[in-house]
């Protein structure tokens, strides 16, 4: 089988549904968080507001309004539905039947930057930390590469990695076994903010099939794509795809 390693994205759902976060649903539970969570709702709920756009990355009041609320009391609804950013667009998941859902719900983590590694089905409030900021002097890529690594890695045991992370998430974590990454080119040139559409498509696409390997993926028709070639280094595999659609 395969898991499937994800970026989040700077925009988020709002809303959701009453059950709040909990041990029972996120990935190695809610203590080893803690630190990292009740940093951050002290800067939300406290009455700085110059530290709480920064921590957010934006200019204005009214824009922060949205993601000033407990974390432990607010709405959630499972990680894959709250991301709301262009890979998201195109893995379009509330189309999704319901074995496709199931599968990504299982079979996909997603690296916040606040929240750490997260099942797709896990449950989590609406929030914002723009990617590189710290948390009160908290690294989130060092403090969850340090808590939850080995964890991960036994998460995975034996099965496949496939690794659809934007560069700056592999500081989240290093995996033991190979992974496969994905390039795509466009006219002979790499793609780079679009990589994001085609990494969602990408996605789509193997939760609708749920292949059991990464080369049977490779070797399928995945819409608007054709693998060019497939190179091996240093215990990682990149297949390197061409945009025909």
């Amino acid at each position: 089988m395969i898991f499937t390693l994800f970026s989040p994205s700077e925009g988020k759902r709002s809303g959701g549904d009453p059950a709040s976060i909990n041990n029972d649903n996120l990935l190695f539970g809610l203590a080893s968080r803690k630190a990292i969570l009740d940093t951050y709702n002290g800067i939300v709920g406290g009455d700085n507001l110059a530290q709480v756009l920064a921590l957010f990355g934006l200019k204005k009041a009214e824009d922060a309004r949205a993601y000033i609320a407990d974390l432990y009391s607010a709405p959630t609804l499972p990680a894959v539905e709250r991301y709301d950013g262009v890979a998201y667009d195109y893995l379009d998941y509330p189309s999704l039947e319901a074995e496709a859902s199931a599968y990504l719900q299982e079979r996909l983590i997603i690296f916040s930057n606040l929240f750490g590694p997260l099942r797709g089905g896990d449950l989590i409030p609406t929030y914002k930390v723009k990617q590189g900021n710290t948390v009160g002097g908290i690294a989130p890529e060092r403090y969850y590469k340090d808590t939850f690594n080995a964890p991960l890695d036994a998460l995975i045991g034996n099965d496949e990695i496939l690794d659809l992370r934007a560069g700056y998430y592999d500081k989240f974590f290093k995996p033991t076994n190979p992974v496969t990454t994905m390039k795509f080119m466009k006219e002979g040139k790499v793609v780079s903010h679009w990589a994001k559409a085609y990494r969602g498509i990408v996605l789509r696409h193997l939760s609708q099939h749920r292949y059991e390997t990464i080369d049977a993926l490779l070797a399928s028709q995945i819409p608007g794509l054709a693998c060019r070639e497939i190179l091996e280094k240093k215990g990682k595999r990149e297949a390197i795809f061409d945009i025909i659609a």
